[in-house]
């Protein structure tokens, strides 16, 4: 499922806590995630789901569920 692989991506990528990471967490106010962090996550998601995100949208990812429905658009194979 698309949302358990972002939470280990951001988990592992963040080094936070497995249980913040939920559906409704915002990167930047809750997990602390600064712009490089943005930037490192979008080339990992990116090659982990093999596919592309323009930069418009990663600055519009804000939420792990905002990622994992961007993520879906772009593999509609894939289950959220």
């Amino acid at each position: 499922m698309i949302t358990e692989e972002v939470v280990k991506i951001i988990t592992d990528l963040l080094g936070v806590d497995e249980s913040k990471v939920t559906f409704d967490a915002r990167l930047i106010e809750d997990l602390n995630a600064d712009s490089l962090d943005a930037v490192e996550l979008a080339m990992t998601l990116e090659e982990h789901f093999k596919i592309q995100v323009s930069d418009e949208e990663v600055e519009h990812m804000s939420t792990v569920g905002e990622i994992a429905e961007t993520i879906k658009l772009r593999r509609p194979d894939l289950e959220i």
